[in-house]
């Protein structure tokens, strides 16, 4: 049977948000070990031209969020960007797992050759939905995840590889 829609975008969103948190936990431990203020790493960046770690969870969440719901016909609600600690960022990685959880296979039917249509940099782009999970969805979640890990790596907190990846399930 192949990979259905669905398959190739709940499973693998959750997974990246629940790894996503995880790294974040390491994070506010590290923080606390060291007495380092939290907020010196929520608004850490990479580079000056680059967004927060804050801002990275934001739009990994955001990415997973609004990709389910664009491929099953609908368009995200907005959801405000006021997170200011570690436990509200996992609150929002929580509240985003819980919406994806409320999809069933069964609204991903026909999805890989829906039309979803974004802007992009001032542009409007349209996809099929097979392409907007592909080529913009997935790339984006794990570019995010990727930056926010990266930032706390950075910031000297004990992160490796196999956090990012988290629990590798061979089944």
């Amino acid at each position: 049977m192949p990979l259905s829609m669905y398959q190739a975008s709940i499973p693998v969103f959750v997974k990246a948000l629940t790894n996503l948190k995880a790294v974040l936990e390491k994070g506010a431990a590290y923080a606390q070990a060291k007495k380092i203020d939290e907020s010196v790493l929520l608004e850490a960046r990479l580079y000056p031209d680059m967004l927060t770690l804050t801002e990275q969870v934001q739009i990994a969440a955001d990415m997973a969020r609004g990709g389910a719901i664009r491929l099953t016909g609908g368009e995200p609600e907005s959801w405000p960007d006021n997170e200011k600690t570690f436990a509200e960022l996992y609150a929002r990685i929580d509240r985003t797992i819980a919406y994806l959880k409320e999809f069933s296979a069964e609204r991903f039917d026909g999805s890989e050759t829906r039309q979803v249509t974004r802007k992009l940099r001032g542009e409007l782009r349209t996809f099929t939905g097979a392409n907007y999970l592909q080529q913009f969805v997935v790339p984006n979640l794990y570019f995010h995840s990727t930056v926010a890990y990266a930032i706390l790596r950075h910031n000297g907190v004990d992160v490796g590889k196999l956090d990012f990846l988290g629990r590798l399930d061979f089944s």
